[in-house]
């Protein structure tokens, strides 16, 4: 099914990444034919920064870049990668901070670290007056306390790559933040089915994780932003409406949080 007519916005996507070496261009074009209007691209580290400003200069109406710096990029050198993160925020329009937040799956050696650079980071959103866009793997909770302890009603954002239960969905949006819903979606025991039909569409943005996460029938292979609809329409087949519907509101979702 071509969505073509009705513009995507992908609201994470990782196109600076060495597994597009060398096909970006043509990866790209297939998403823009595809329908997708905008690709929103988180930032890890320092080290991506060049590759990730070297495609916004190149689409600048259709790639825009976040800054900031991830959890799992948290090290010992933290305070170094966030005074580079600063140092763009002030000479350059970024449209959130991100990737920010909490990880807990892979290794916990940082964990004060990564609460310190999170709240940091929150702060630069408040000065910046941007949104934020949130990593929460294994971590929900934590981040939420996080946020609950920054105790500021202006911070909205996205908890990207959202695979919580339905009570966790709740608590964010209730702190105002949007669900970044991905190719998840499609796995058998993603958990999502449980939980779309009881979440207004007025609370869920799309977004790939390219090169992550594919989607069933691409599972376990590269991720692309083109592969977009089919996350689309799973989400319109699991809450029973037109895929149109899908399509039409999330984008308005997401470009209300850049007001």
């Amino acid at each position: 099914m071509n969505h073509s007519s009705l513009q995507i916005i992908e609201t994470h996507a990782h196109i600076y990444d060495e597994t597009y070496l060398e096909d970006r261009d043509e990866m790209l074009e297939k998403a823009f034919s595809s329908g997708v209007s905008q690709i929103w691209m988180p930032n890890c580290a320092s080290e991506t920064i060049g590759g990730m400003m070297a495609l916004a200069e190149k689409y600048p109406n259709q790639c825009f870049p976040m800054m900031g710096l991830h959890p799992c990029y948290v090290k010992e050198d933290f305070e170094k990668e966030l005074a580079i993160v600063e140092d763009w925020l002030n000479k350059y329009k970024f449209i959130a901070i991100g990737e920010i937040g909490m990880d807990l799956y892979w290794d916990k050696t940082f964990v004060k670290q990564q609460e310190e650079a999170f709240l940091y980071q929150c702060q630069l959103a408040k000065k910046h007056n941007l949104w934020i866009d949130i990593h929460s793997r294994n971590a929900f909770l934590e981040t939420v306390n996080l946020i609950e302890k920054n105790a500021d009603p202006n911070l909205k954002g996205i908890f990207h790559c959202f695979t919580g239960t339905l009570e966790e969905a709740q608590k964010a949006i209730e702190l105002d933040f949007l669900l970044g819903i991905g190719g998840v979606v499609t796995f058998k025991n993603g958990g999502l089915d449980k939980i779309l039909p009881h979440i207004d569409l007025i609370s869920i943005v799309l977004e790939t994780d390219a090169p992550y996460l594919a989607p069933v029938p691409y599972r376990g292979k590269r991720n692309e932003p083109s592969y977009l609809s089919i996350i689309a329409q799973k989400v319109a087949d699991l809450m029973q409406i037109p895929v149109e519907k899908v399509i039409e509101q999330s984008t308005q979702n997401a470009l209300n949080l850049c007001q």
